[in-house]
């Protein structure tokens, strides 16, 4: 009786957060999706489905896959520095492997505005990055490595690259050294071990990291905004002028519902190609 009293003591204050900043909100968000909002910005509390059925316009849908787009290449490029370095690591002792985990969270512990105004400095026209390749003769003008597509797909790799990062490590320190020893026995190669082995056996590590990655990367307008110069529309700009510039409240939480429920689906296809839920926890 007593362990069931204090279970519930120690639960409390995790329920109690998960109801009032995660489940209430989102909840206030889908019931201000079905709302409309006069010429004012004010709200008008009468249900219609317009609101979903504006994201569908054809300027909006342009909108997504431009977002889309920088979403897949984030994620693609977090997975290719990400395998190397769970692959190198995986290699060597679990001190080397516990210190570097922690490097790779060390980033966390800084604001992400803060380090994204960090890349300016790099990436500016006469930024570090172009002065180092004008002085050494490899270019003879600077580079547009900001203000474009490029710098955001920058600042949304470093950014993102740490939850890439911690699950595809953690998926491959789990791989079984006796799968690769046979295989190697057998004379596999290299490249067959790494297709037939270690892709399956990461397989839900990339996806965990993958989601992490590609959702956030068409939201954070805040890189889009410093290193993109606004010039770039992702759906995290929309939605943020929707509810600070044209104050469409109801439309602004459609779109985000929206992300919502594109994430669930997500899921859900993972589930139905044989994913495990459990396989979604990262480290």
């Amino acid at each position: 009786m007593k362990n069931k009293v204090l279970k519930r003591i120690v639960l409390f204050p995790i329920i109690a957060y998960a109801l009032l900043l995660i489940l209430l909100p989102l909840v206030y968000i889908l019931f201000l999706s079905f709302c409309q909002n006069d010429s004012y910005g004010g709200m008008i509390y009468h249900f219609t489905l317009s609101n979903y059925l504006s994201i569908f316009d054809i300027t909006y849908i342009g909108i997504l896959l431009k977002s889309s787009l920088i979403g897949l290449v984030t994620t693609f490029l977090c997975i290719c520095i990400s395998y190397p370095f769970a692959l190198v690591l995986r290699e060597r002792s679990k001190n080397v492997q516990n210190l570097m985990t922690k490097l790779i969270m060390i980033p966390f512990l800084t604001n992400s505005l803060i380090r994204t105004y960090g890349w300016i400095v790099l990436l500016r026209k006469n930024g570090v990055i172009n002065s180092a390749l004008i002085g050494t003769g490899l270019i003879h003008e600077p580079l547009g490595l900001m203000y474009n597509n490029l710098g955001i797909i920058i600042g949304m790799t470093y950014t993102l690259l740490p939850f890439m990062m911690l699950p595809v490590c953690s998926a491959t320190f789990k791989i079984d050294n006796n799968l690769i020893e046979a295989a190697k026995d057998l004379g596999a190669k290299p490249l067959s071990i790494f297709k037939n082995i270690i892709i399956p056996e990461t397989l839900p590590g990339v996806f965990n990291g993958s989601l992490m990655v590609f959702m956030p990367a068409i939201g954070y307008f805040f890189i889009s905004d410093i290193l993109g110069g606004g010039k770039a529309m992702i759906i995290g700009n929309l939605i943020k002028n929707q509810f600070l510039t044209a104050r469409n409240w109801p439309f602004g939480a459609a779109i985000s519902m929206f992300l919502l429920i594109i994430t669930f689906l997500l899921i859900y296809i993972y589930r139905k190609l044989g994913g495990k839920l459990d396989d979604l926890g990262g480290m």
